[in-house]
């Protein structure tokens, strides 16, 4: 996205990157869209969904928007996925936009903020796991949590228009951590 966006983006689209404070909300507002998410997506088969991101690890700044990621088997019913989850302002992002074929994106929006993101990836993904571990990782282990904050605020700061930029610049910790013992 960055500076060479298209002007009839929506705004949230190309809003800027914010870390903010710790939010202890940003746990149970984690689960309530899980358990939404659980809701709209059982019918087309969809039962594993984890908070993931930098709002599921207590205490870590981030941007104040719930990751959230679900598997399932096929996207042969993603024309009705769409539908039902526009219902509740979640807009679609066809990887075409997105840029990452190996999942299907969906960016919940209120006020012309986002608020969640939705990685539907398909089963067997190699990112699903790198994902939890990752997470997991830094909820076991302050340090290193510490240091993401740290890299974080940085590449904010850097990058404060250009959300694939702080993305792509948090690559290499991303890689270390996933590496480490």
């Amino acid at each position: 996205m960055g500076e060479n966006h298209n002007n009839n983006w929506p705004v949230w689209a190309t809003e800027p990157v914010e870390i903010k404070t710790p939010d202890p909300a940003w746990l149970e507002k984690g689960r309530y869209e899980v358990n939404q998410l659980r809701e709209h997506l059982s019918p087309f088969g969809v039962s594993e969904i984890e908070h993931v991101g930098s709002t599921s690890i207590p205490n870590l700044p981030a941007k104040p928007i719930i990751d959230m990621m679900a598997q399932i088997k096929s996207y042969d019913d993603l024309e009705e996925i769409v539908e039902k989850l526009k219902a509740d302002n979640w807009n679609y992002v066809p990887p075409e936009l997105d840029g990452r074929e190996w999942r299907r994106f969906f960016v919940k929006v209120k006020g012309d903020k986002r608020q969640c993101h939705l990685h539907l990836m398909l089963e067997n993904e190699e990112r699903w796991g790198k994902q939890i571990i990752f997470r997991d990782k830094l909820r076991e282990n302050p340090l290193l949590a510490r240091q993401y904050a740290e890299l974080k605020r940085k590449l904010a700061e850097e990058n404060h228009d250009d959300r694939e930029a702080y993305t792509y610049a948090k690559t290499d910790f991303v890689k270390r951590v996933l590496e480490s013992e």
